[in-house]
């Protein structure tokens, strides 16, 4: 993920855990709220030291970093990923599930380019 796509400064953090909407499930929160940009999106991760070691906490964080990168999303957000203990033993296709339903029920996935019916 492009440095400039990143959040990394704690007051980004905190001003989007205050001001941000959320949504959860077992394995992840998502904390998200406009930017105000050109249509880029900015993402954060953060996974707790409850959760593991730090082979666990970056595991986490590169999978859903990968599964964030793969998913088109609407553009202009801020958002951050938040693990909770259920993602220390989750496979890949469960954190990415996980994921996609927390922008689904955000409305922050892009919607999927419906297909035309072509006759031959």
């Amino acid at each position: 993920m492009q440095k400039e796509l990143r959040l990394k400064k704690a007051q980004d953090f905190s001003h989007i855990y205050r001001q941000g909407r959320s949504w959860a499930n077992d394995l992840m929160v998502l904390k998200a709220m406009p930017n105000g940009t050109d249509g880029r999106n900015r993402y954060g991760f953060s996974v707790g030291k409850r959760t593991g070691n730090a082979v666990v906490r970056n595991t986490i964080k590169r999978r859903t970093r990968e599964v964030v990168r793969n998913t088109p999303t609407v553009g202009g957000w801020d958002m951050i990923f938040i693990a909770r203990r259920g993602a220390r033993s989750a496979d890949f296709p469960s954190l990415k599930a996980s994921v996609t339903d927390l922008l689904r029920r955000g409305r922050l996935l892009e919607a999927a380019p419906q297909s035309e019916n072509v006759r031959v």
